[in-house]
């Protein structure tokens, strides 16, 4: 009876797959990619998806299944492999950057839910109580942070919900994307939008900014972190169902799928995306180019169906909205598991002495202390950066910049500790892909090196564009963050020192009474 209601908690292969799709899937990247390089996009997605993701996704689900009961995650993974003071430092870093990124994205996720609600972007029109826009959306950031935290320090059911919610919500855009190039292919007579001329339109770009050899460095930098943030789900291991048998499942059909569903979304965007109209379109950017993208998938679908000029505009906006609707529920999802996930893994993995105070103290799986501090700190930031001014937006910006790199590099620390972790024979693997030490150390060396070179890339390429202060900012990011995880082991080893000698006083005192 207790092992049924234990099972029920877990999480099971689709809810698993669900959170992996919410926490590395950006639907976003397919519109951008094609709006940068068109179909040029595509074999730079191929070539990272087998440089670094698979690859990455087997050692994940190698390391996952090997490690099934420890809590502690990518900390307890390394750890293992390698030792402790490099387990602390790569998951401190990695976890610093993702508080940057709860702030971020809790003042930015109201843009998606204003062209869900409106059709387009009103953010900078939004004022609550007399305050300015940027204040109202930090307040309202404010609030979401801690209802995020509220509801999940309930426990991994309510995170596993939302999340699925956002895993379904991905996983539905790329159907309407899907099933929508289809039939305008169709009622276009099998005539793509976007001409492919020959095979050199799928290793060039249309784009004139994305011609150049450091141009195109750039884009595959772009296509390798569309692929991040698999290691967030490491900590969810001893929370799955059969965990030696549906984590490396779960993380394997995901990776196949997310690989498979870039390439084929690029392709499809070109179905009914000509990329000299969407550059001709007023107001086309970065940041609204996947609303723009599928508004004109809903106006070709109208114009397909025969359908009058404004019928089919009508339709394009809907489209649109639903893309708003789709990626605020699909942030919603990435931000409860990442609210949860990186925090749980890496106090649960280390030391509660580590950690000042009650932070180190889990209650029923959850590290509540430890997430409600998250909380505050996210809270004091995004207040600071919304009233604080420009001085503040100015700091925040340097704050993100230094998190830029830091995010990433943790993949160098888990890929980097794969071989020492295939060579230690003490370590029990019910799972494994790499059948040799040869073949994991080729993998390991191909995608570290792989990692390595697209944060080099990051950190000099605003040197290159002639933008220094940003490549310093990249730089020192990873180093303070280090200093900082460095100076809080000493710490910990510190005391773990005293209370030694402590104890061994206490044995010898009574011996010379």
């Amino acid at each position: 009876m207790t092992s049924n209601v234990n099972n029920a908690k877990k999480l099971a292969l689709i809810p698993l797959i669900l959170m992996i799709f919410t926490s590395v899937f950006g639907f976003t990247n397919i519109p951008r990619s094609f709006y940068l390089m068109g179909y040029g996009a595509i074999p730079w997605y191929i070539l990272s998806g087998i440089t670094f993701f698979i690859p990455y996704a087997f050692m994940m689900a190698e390391y996952g299944s090997a490690f099934k009961e420890e809590k502690g995650g990518i900390y307890s993974w390394m750890e293992k492999s390698v030792n402790p003071k490099y387990a602390f430092i790569g998951t401190f870093m990695w976890y610093a950057s993702y508080i940057i990124w709860m702030v971020n994205v809790s003042s930015s996720i109201w843009i998606p839910l204003s062209n869900a609600l409106f059709g387009k972007d009103t953010t900078s029109t939004w004022n609550l109580f007399g305050l300015k826009s940027t204040q109202t959306l930090g307040l309202l950031g404010v609030i979401w942070v801690i209802t995020v935290t509220y509801v999940a320090s309930k426990g991994l059911k309510s995170i596993s919900k939302v999340s699925s919610v956002g895993g379904t919500a991905v996983a539905l855009l790329n159907i309407v994307l899907l099933l929508g190039g289809i039939f305008v292919l169709i009622a276009n007579g099998g005539k793509v939008a976007q001409p492919i001329i020959s095979a050199h339109s799928f290793t060039t770009s249309p784009n004139p900014a994305y011609q150049s050899t450091i141009a195109m460095f750039a884009f595959l930098v772009f296509a390798i972190f569309a692929y991040g943030g698999l290691e967030v789900v490491g900590g969810l291991v001893d929370q799955t169902e059969k965990p030696e048998k549906n984590f490396p499942k779960g993380l394997l059909i995901s990776a196949l799928l997310i690989s498979i569903g870039y390439s084929i979304g690029i392709f499809m965007v070109g179905t009914f995306t000509n990329w000299k109209e969407v550059l001709g379109t007023q107001n086309v950017n970065m940041a609204n180019v996947a609303y723009v993208v599928m508004q004109n998938l809903g106006y070709k679908i109208g114009q397909g169906l025969g359908l009058n000029e404004a019928t089919s505009l009508t339709i394009g906006a809907w489209f649109a909205r639903y893309v708003g609707l789709s990626m605020f529920l699909a942030l919603s999802g990435a931000f409860f598991t990442l609210s949860y996930a990186p925090l749980k893994q890496i106090i649960e993995g280390t030391p509660a002495e580590l950690w000042p105070g009650k932070m180190g103290k889990i209650e029923g799986d959850i590290p509540k202390n430890a997430m409600w501090v998250q909380c505050a700190i996210a809270v004091v930031i995004i207040i600071l950066v919304s009233f604080g001014g420009e001085a503040a937006a100015k700091f925040f910006a340097k704050l993100i910049l230094m998190t830029n790199v830091a995010m990433t590099l943790p993949y160098v620390f888990l890929s980097g500790a794969f071989y020492s972790f295939k060579k230690n024979k003490q370590i029990q693997k019910p799972f494994a892909i790499f059948k040799t030490d040869s073949s994991a150390l080729i993998a390991t060396i191909i995608v570290t090196a792989t990692v390595a070179f697209a944060n080099f890339f990051t950190i000099i390429q605003p040197a290159i564009n002639g933008d220094t202060n940003s490549t310093i900012w990249m730089i020192v990011g990873p180093l303070f963050f280090s200093i900082v995880a460095l100076l809080m082991y000493r710490r910990y080893e510190n005391r773990k020192e005293a209370a030694k000698g402590k104890a061994i006083q206490t044995k010898i005192r009574p011996g010379h009474r």
